[in-house]
């Protein structure tokens, strides 16, 4: 089989990761089956654009009208793109390489508001494309060993801190980082939302960068979720109850901890269970074990899953679908925040006004 012909559209910091990726799959493949070829980036930023054509032969194109109609010139195809440009642009991005026939890798948040995701959706269903959202957190391997031993899981608890970056300020810290803990959540519990209740504030920027979240599902099952972007460490971690066990997720180390709770035990064994996992020697009827997981890069593991998808025509992990029930979610988070801002007065306090509830204006 001939290459995949793929380009990368917005080479910022996180469009440059996906170029490294797309080189490495390149330079390690052969001709045949599973190879890939860069064929193209689109970069608006003139200096980025110029140093980018003189690291190697790959064309560079100004805009995604330039690109769109090179391909309709004949004088590049291309079967696969990674959308990397900022959430507010995502729609204006696809929607012309869905039209031309490309399949489509976008980047977390889906888009700027679910008009623009459901525009997307028929869009690409209109022209029979691929849709991936890039949701990598779906693609930790410590996610992947984990799917296996789901069983009616009903607490959740998600942690997700980060050191302040200048990065992806045209949106929150909902849509910026809980939102990989969302998507996981909803792939988990699999039950629609009852309730959502939040609180979050502006400390750095213009947007919430520190949040908190309470989300209940139809099934009875509580997620809790905290996420920050001020914060003086990086924490991703991820721990839910499931009758009799109790499983931790660190997704940096990529491990999974299990704590078995026996059916018959009592008070004592689930004192000892607050103890746990620092105590050497839990007590009878409780039992520690770290599962199986290759270690592996969540990005690359995407991408080469979104390029099998483009072969097999297959669906992908992350479908559109889901990647709408996130962006859904998050988006009811932010109108939970504003609300409770205002019942709240937090305005008085902050001496800010506005709380955006979504991306740039939506």
């Amino acid at each position: 089989m001939s290459p995949l012909r793929v380009a990368v559209v917005g080479a910022g910091a996180f469009g440059r990761n996906h170029l490294r990726i797309y080189r490495e799959l390149e330079r390690a493949s052969a001709s045949g089956s599973g190879s890939v070829q860069l064929a193209a980036i689109v970069e608006s930023n003139p200096q980025t654009a110029a140093a980018l054509a003189a690291e190697a032969a790959t064309p560079v194109f100004s805009s995604v009208e330039e690109c769109v109609h090179a391909i309709q010139a004949g004088s590049l195809h291309l079967d696969a793109a990674s959308i990397c440009v900022p959430t507010m642009h995502h729609a204006a991005a696809s929607q012309a390489l869905l039209a031309a026939g490309v399949d489509l890798l976008i980047e977390k948040p889906f888009a700027a508001s679910l008009a623009e995701a459901d525009f997307l959706v028929g869009l690409a269903h209109a022209h029979g494309r691929i849709l991936q959202i890039g949701h990598l957190e779906r693609f930790n391997p410590a996610v992947t060993a984990i799917q296996p031993h789901l069983n009616q899981p009903m607490f959740f608890e998600a942690h997700r801190l980060s050191i302040f970056t200048p990065r992806s300020l045209d949106v929150d810290v909902v849509l910026d980082l809980m939102i990989h803990d969302l998507d996981v959540v909803l792939s988990f519990a699999q039950s629609p939302i009852r309730e959502v209740r939040a609180v979050g504030l502006p400390v750095l920027s213009r947007k919430v960068d520190i949040a908190n979240v309470r989300v209940e599902f139809e099934s009875g099952c509580i997620a809790n979720f905290t996420a920050s972007r001020v914060s003086t460490e990086r924490v991703r971690k991820l721990r839910f109850f499931q009758p009799h066990q109790y499983i931790s997720l660190d997704y940096a180390r990529q491990d999974a901890l299990f704590i078995d709770v026996a059916a018959a035990a009592g008070p004592a064994q689930l004192t000892a269970l607050a103890a746990l996992p620092t105590d050497p020697h839990p007590s009878e009827g409780l039992a520690l074990r770290k599962i199986p997981v290759t270690p592996g890069e969540p990005l690359r593991l995407e991408i080469e899953s979104f390029l099998q998808s483009v072969r097999t025509r297959r669906a992908p992990r992350v479908t559109a679908q889901a990647g709408r029930a996130a962006l859904a979610l998050a988006l009811e988070i932010n109108q939970a925040i504003a609300r409770h801002a205002q019942r709240a007065n937090l305005e008085r306090f902050l001496g800010y006004s506005g709380f955006p509830v979504g991306i740039e204006g939506t």
